[in-house]
């Protein structure tokens, strides 16, 4: 069984949905689970619509929900063009239009904010089954309610995964291709939740792990993963193959191609990666999977929005526990902590998320003096054993001879070595590491 996953650019007007549908039937030499992302810009409507609503300024909400379904009542007519298929698909918007138009007169709660952020998959994806419908495919639709689950720290039950979702497929012995929700899942308490922005990577992850799938694709509107950011970098080149270490590192320090999570499960389930373009489908794309092409940097990754937390004291020299105090402080405001450098009086680290730094703050100031720096970037270079080839070090720092450098991290990873830079200094100091260490 294969997983095709396609994000929302994919899937963001009629003509593409029906591209997806040629490429979810070109090879049916197995069965295909396709997991569908929010229809591009669908889900920041959402977003805004909620945030109306929390704020009480219903009339904006309305406004909102009214140019959305506009919105879809044209994208309908482009997508499916026989009566019966009109009709489904108004259907379908009348369903999920009426239930945002009812929540104007309901009082917001976290809880109602996931059942409205949900309706962009739910959309997507019962639209795409119109279309196939129409043109005579066979397939069953697989709800992600039914079987994604999380647990109370919002992880993953993979095993109870595993057995809902074998369950359901054993439903429908005879269908080769199936269709479901990214990003939408139920929490602990039975709720609808989300796996977070960008979550559709991580279902389909989940979902190839559960069913020990042969490949999960991740279908998206570029040709892989590159070498460098494309959208600021004027050359740059795909990337072929990558282990899964290398791919999990570029994605956690800031490509966008791939969710910093979905790699976990498919690496633990040893399930192959392909990052693929719906635009230009022969593209051979990346290969990702547990072993590397060969050694040396392979891509360079950025991380925006990033606050340096620096905490001085004098009592730090050969303070037993100093560090554990400080680690705890974060671990208990539920930040995670990307680099790290020490001296005998210093510790400074870098968080990619400020909501709990007012909070963060007060605790460590009993600690020593704090200092913050805002609005700075971790630059990462990443490829197999990096670390250990001598010459990189200095091929980077020559390429950035002039640039301010805040921290290093060196050694953790034999495959990244990281750079806190301002924020403003990030594009200059992709294009020079572009030229230096790829000689582009």
């Amino acid at each position: 069984m294969k997983i095709m996953k396609f994000g929302g650019t994919s899937v963001g007007k009629p003509e593409r949905m029906h591209e997806v549908a040629g490429l979810v039937t070109a090879d049916e030499s197995e069965p295909r689970i396709v997991v569908l992302s929010a229809v591009s810009g669908t889900t920041n409507a959402l977003v805004g619509i909620s945030r109306q609503l929390a704020i009480g300024d219903k009339e904006a909400a309305r406004l909102a929900i009214d140019a959305l379904e506009t919105h879809y009542q044209n994208f309908i007519t482009k997508l499916v063009q026989s009566e019966p298929a009109l009709g489904k698909a108004r259907a379908v918007l009348q369903e999920h239009f009426e239930f945002l138009h009812i929540i104007l007169r309901i009082s917001w709660s976290e809880a109602l904010n996931k059942d409205i952020l949900a309706q962009g998959e739910l959309l997507s994806t019962k639209l795409f089954c119109a279309y196939l419908e129409e043109q005579g495919i066979r397939y069953a639709m697989l709800p992600a309610l039914d079987f994604m689950r999380i647990d109370a720290n919002e992880e993953p039950r993979l095993d109870d995964i595993r057995t809902l979702l074998t369950a359901q497929l054993q439903q429908h012995p005879n269908i080769g291709l199936f269709v479901t929700q990214g990003y939408i899942c139920r929490n602990a308490r039975g709720e609808v939740d989300n796996l977070k922005r960008g979550g559709s990577d991580y279902s389909a992850s989940l979902i190839a792990a559960a069913v020990s799938a042969s490949a999960c694709e991740i279908w998206t509107d570029i040709s892989g993963m590159h070498n460098n950011d494309p959208r600021i970098v004027d050359r740059t080149v795909p990337v072929s193959r990558l282990s899964f270490d290398e791919a999990a590192e570029l994605a956690y320090f800031g490509a966008k191609i791939l969710h910093p999570a979905s790699i976990w499960p498919a690496q633990q389930y040893n399930v192959p990666v392909k990052l693929l373009n719906t635009m230009e489908p022969s593209a051979s794309g990346t290969l990702i999977t547990s072993e590397a092409a060969a050694p040396g940097a392979k891509a360079i990754a950025a991380k925006d929005g990033i606050t340096a937390v620096n905490i001085r004291s004098s009592r730090m020299l050969l303070a037993y526990g100093f560090l554990r105090r400080v680690f705890e402080v974060f671990e208990k405001n539920r930040t995670s902590i990307d680099m790290i450098t020490t001296s005998e009086v210093a510790v400074s680290v870098t968080i990619d998320s400020a909501s709990s730094l007012p909070a963060i703050l007060e605790e460590l100031a009993a600690l020593g003096s704090v200092s913050v720096d805002g609005d700075q970037a971790i630059v990462s270079i990443v490829g197999h054993e990096i670390a250990s080839d001598t010459s990189m070090l200095q091929r980077i720092f020559s390429s950035l001879e002039g640039v301010e450098i805040r921290m290093v991290s060196y050694g953790g990873s034999l495959h990244n070595i990281s750079l806190l830079v301002a924020g403003e200094k990030k594009t200059e100091v992709l294009q020079r590491l572009n030229n230096g260490v790829f000689g582009l």
